[in-house]
């Protein structure tokens, strides 16, 4: 449910602070049994992010959390994790600490916190300490490899699209191999990269900041981390936001986010399809008009696609052509937010121009290969959690599957359908994966669009379903990933805002 992104310098400030791989130095109060919930929990040192030499948010506070690598062993070998926090600017009025989650698997809390943090600061008045911090694997915290070669980072390989004939050997081959490197060189730090120990990990932050309870703001995969924190902490939740979260399903996980995308992207593509096609196209500068209506726009791209597959089309960027998978990932990509429309039409335009010159300008997304740790805690993540199907059966039901989802989904061309390095796995998940109900207090409040290309409504509606009387989902009439503060969507603004300040829901599932 993530992409690749860029590195901000606070990241890099933070990384500074952070040890790069975990020790089995035990001092002071952390090397207690830090995730028994009685023994003392380690203190953060806070420090200024902002550097003289480097400059940074001068607002921004960071700090080093350490966890123990297994919460089984709380007193053996410890990761670090990077911890930034932005101060109530009230504290006469402060009520308490609003954690912040970021997507992925693979997204830094730190870099969203940065991202959102002063328009979320202005919507709740600063009455919040905002505190995030990046997961196990990401960002500034410890990090691990599996030492992947290039080819099999990119974007498009990482997420198993199958070749241009539908045919997925290459991707049987490349996941078995990414599944033999992780196992070889990821390491115990890589085999602790789970939901359920980031669910711990928050937990030991709780109760390091001295808190008795927490806000949460969870978005796409942190809205399922936070789901899953307020079913097994849930006298440790106040007010709790999840925003743009998919089916809880405990026995898929993954495997079912991944399957929803092919009817997600159907329900989505009309909206970037009435954008391509409105006759203001061609007057208004924000794009070129792709054609004269909708259903053009689509067989547009279906026809480009698939002649890209055939001759690939020299792009900026030198030894990596547009493919017609390159082109599907970019419009997943763009789909998640209207302002990627303009440079998506563009990509199109430039892709079916008839002037050999010209050569498109790929996304960063689909423009170069992921760095390694960037890949392995996404793939780490996803089959470490749950386990999936395996064996020779296995095998050829994915081939099965690719070829039905092409024919019922030809704009994501099967990839939801497709194998993963999940498949041939070294280790069985430690655990088996929450299991969320509707036991708990009833402080949810859920928050989605009807046309989310990542985490659909239909699979946001089963979440809806297990939490019963705990959630109210706040239904907004709109398309793209991530709602609050994200779309100008004022209803759907205020009503989460509202929430914060107040505590007080809508008395009944409604609509923005």
């Amino acid at each position: 449910m993530t992409t690749h992104r860029s590195r901000t310098l606070l990241l890099i400030l933070c990384a500074a602070t952070v040890a790069s791989a975990f020790t089995a130095t035990n001092t002071g109060a952390a090397s207690a049994q830090a995730g028994d919930g009685r023994s003392p929990a380690p203190a953060l040192d806070w420090q200024p992010c902002a550097r003289p030499d480097l400059g940074g948010p001068a607002h921004q506070e960071c700090a080093t959390l350490p966890v123990p690598l297994d919460y089984s062993d709380p007193a053996g070998p410890r990761l670090s994790l990077a911890v930034s926090r932005v101060r109530s600017e009230r504290p006469a009025e402060r009520r308490g600490v609003l954690m912040v989650l970021p997507g992925g698997p693979g997204g830094s809390g730190v870099q969203r916190l940065t991202q959102k943090g002063p328009a979320l600061q202005k919507s709740v008045g600063g009455v919040y300490d905002l505190v995030s911090f990046d997961p196990r694997g990401t960002g500034g915290s410890t990090r691990a490899a599996c030492e992947l070669p290039a080819d099999d980072r990119h974007l498009t390989t990482l997420r198993s699209w199958p070749a241009p004939t539908g045919g997925i050997d290459a991707n049987i081959d490349r996941s078995r191999r990414t599944a033999e490197l992780c196992a070889r060189n990821g390491g115990p730090a890589l085999r602790s990269f789970t939901s359920l120990n980031e669910v711990r990990d928050m937990e030991l932050l709780r109760r390091a900041l001295g808190e008795t309870k927490l806000s949460a703001w969870g978005t796409s995969y942190g809205a399922y981390i936070a789901a899953s924190y307020a079913q097994k902490f849930p006298h440790r939740t106040d007010r709790w936001v999840i925003d743009s979260v998919a089916d809880p399903n405990p026995e898929r996980l993954a495997q079912g986010w991944l399957r929803n995308t092919s009817q997600a992207v159907d329900d989505r593509f009309p909206d970037f399809a009435s954008w391509a096609s409105d006759p203001d196209r061609a007057t208004d500068g924000e794009g070129p008009r792709l054609a004269e209506t909708p259903a053009r726009v689509r067989q547009l791209f279906l026809d480009l696609a698939a002649r890209l597959d055939g001759s690939p089309r020299a792009s900026t960027t030198p030894g990596v052509p547009l493919t017609g998978n390159r082109l599907r990932q970019a419009l997943h990509t763009a789909l998640y937010s209207d302002g990627n429309f303009p440079a998506l039409a563009k990509l199109i335009d430039d892709a079916r121009s008839t002037d050999p010159s010209v050569r498109p300008t790929l996304p960063p997304d689909v423009a170069g290969p992921l760095p390694d740790a960037d890949a392995a805690v996404t793939i780490a993540v996803i089959c470490n959690d749950v386990r999936w199907p395996r064996g020779r059966g296995a095998v050829d039901s994915y081939r099965r599957a690719v070829r039905s989802d092409r024919l019922a989904h030809p704009l994501t061309a099967g990839f939801p359908a497709n194998i993963t390095p999940c498949s041939f796995w070294k280790w069985d998940p430690a655990e088996k994966p929450t299991r969320i109900t509707d036991r708990g207090p009833a402080n949810i409040l859920m928050i989605q669009n009807r046309r989310d290309p990542s985490t659909p409504y239909f699979g946001a509606l089963k979440m809806r379903e297990v939490l019963g009387e705990r959630a109210r989902l706040v239904s907004v009439d709109g398309g793209g990933h991530g709602v609050y503060l994200g779309t100008g969507n004022t209803c759907a603004n205020r009503t989460v805002t509202d929430y914060l300040l107040t505590g007080v829901r809508p008395r009944r599932d409604t609509d923005c």
